[in-house]
Formats: structure tokens, sequence, C-alpha cells
């Protein structure tokens, strides 16, 4: 994928775009309904397409918001999404109802990330899970995959590093496949380089949650916390920040975790939730 910095015609673009998800001319075209001559023309730069055949042509595509915008604007179109800062009072419902979100699944862990993986809010149950992490990890912004795999960061404390570190890694790069994000290929490299190389603490007994999901087991000064995490995104967004945003939730994976995140919530102290 071409960095977003750089000149590209629409048809380099929807070139990238189509060879990203592995389709021929003639697959596209006949999804798009347009001839694939038409759509061979658009790519060499011998037709120009209509809004109309850039959005189609995106849909698709299944191409983000933010990119349908880069789409639009190479082919000499406005863009069709706004993207504002996650302060921005026209955002102040969204806030709101994420804010509702994150207290409501409290005693559990839940926070919301951004599309590089930085953290946007957090629920009160998320500090007392990163007391005495390295306090460079949590100067803003933070990124939480940074946070969880650094070993000054989490890393230490995470009794099944090897498989956790594994599915994290897993994922960032399907949503590189996915996106062509070059801050996300990078942050790929750095997390797997040689500073992020750090051995697995001794491993403690398979349980059968092991079975069905990759649970995030973590030690704490109360017992190793068994989490399953979860991750929700807006189903219709119109704005790109909005589109980009995800909310990771924690639930317990057994009773014993269940007991002592109760517990320790509430030992908290202050109110509200968290804004990175």
């Amino acid at each position: 994928m071409h960095p977003p910095s750089a000149a590209f015609t629409i048809g380099d673009l929807l070139r990238d775009w189509r060879q990203r998800r592995r389709l021929s001319q003639s697959a596209l075209a006949g999804d798009a309904e347009v001839s694939t001559r038409h759509l061979s023309f658009i790519e060499t730069g011998r037709a120009l397409p209509s809004r109309e055949m850039v959005l189609r042509l995106a849909e698709r595509l299944d191409v983000p918001p933010r990119e349908r915008n880069r789409l639009l604007g190479a082919a000499g179109y406005a863009p069709m999404y706004r993207e504002r800062r996650y302060d921005d009072a026209a955002l102040a419902d969204v806030r709101s109802a994420i804010e509702q979100v994150l207290a409501g699944h409290e005693p559990y862990p839940a926070l919301v990330i951004d599309r590089h993986w930085t953290l946007v809010a957090y629920n009160r149950a998320v500090p007392p899970l990163l007391e005495g992490i390295e306090a460079a990890l949590l100067q803003p912004p933070v990124n939480v995959l940074r946070l969880s795999l650094h070993p000054q960061g989490l890393a230490p404390r995470i009794v099944n590093l090897g498989s956790w570190r594994r599915h994290l890694l897993a994922r960032l790069r399907q949503q590189v496949e996915a996106s062509g994000d070059p801050v996300l290929a990078a942050l790929a490299d750095e997390l797997s380089g040689e500073t992020y190389a750090t051995a697995e603490a001794a491993p403690v007994p398979a349980l059968p949650l092991d079975d069905v999901v990759v649970a995030l087991r973590v030690r704490s000064p109360l017992g190793v916390l068994s989490l399953i995490s979860t991750t929700t995104v807006f189903g219709t967004p119109v704005d790109v920040l909005i589109s980009e945003l995800a909310l990771e939730t924690f639930l317990p994976g057994d009773a014993a975790t269940r007991e002592i995140l109760q517990r320790a919530f509430t030992a908290v102290s202050g109110a509200g939730v968290g804004t990175a």
C-alpha cells in the first residue's frame, strides 16, 4: 500500500486495493457490474471514474472510510467522511455512549483504542492492573500493544506470554494485511524485534478454557487472573475516527478471577471513566 503522504493516481490506489484483496480485474469488474475493459482503463489512467464508480469499487473492495476519502481525493472529488477529534463537541453523544459502556463493564477492565492501538479511554478497573509499570510506557500517547508486550510493561506478569504474544501479533498482522497501514506495519516489525523477544514465564497448568479461546493470564498481587478479551466496533460509522475506534473488554475466565476483580474494584477510589 502506498504511504498516505505520497501522491498516486486513482488507478494506482484502486489497483493496490484490488491486489490486496486478491481479486482479478474480471472478478472485481463482475462484482461491481462494470466491464473489465473500463476497469482496466481506470487502473491505467485512460479513464477517470465517476464519484459513484469510486464509491462502488471501494464498497466492493471493503475499503475503510479513511482510505475511501483518499480514493475520492485522488479522483478529484470531495471526501465523503468527516474526521473529528475524540474531544470534538459533535461527538459528545458518542463519547457519552462509550463512557456508559465502559462504566457498565466494571468491575472488569475495558478500554477504547484507535486504529494504531493508541489508548483513547478506559474504565476504573484498568489502572490497578498497570501499577508498577515503567512510567515511560504510560506517557501519552499510550500504545496498548507496546504496553502489553514490552519487557518493562505487562509482559513479565503474563503467565502465558508466548501464546498471548502470538495471538496479538497475528491479529496485528491481519490488520496490516487488510489495511496496508504503514504505521501498523512498523509497529508489527517493532513488536517482532529482539527487544520484545523475552522468555515466557514458567507456564501454569492448562485450563479447559485454553481449548476454546486464548485467554490473557496475568499475575496480580491477589493471584493469577484469567481474562477473555472481546472486541466491539461501531456498526454504522460516518466519521473516520469513529470507524477506527474499537472497544476492548475483558471478562473473567474463571470464578477465581471474577472474585478477585470484584473484590479489588471495591477498593478503587475516584469516579468516572478515564481518557488518555
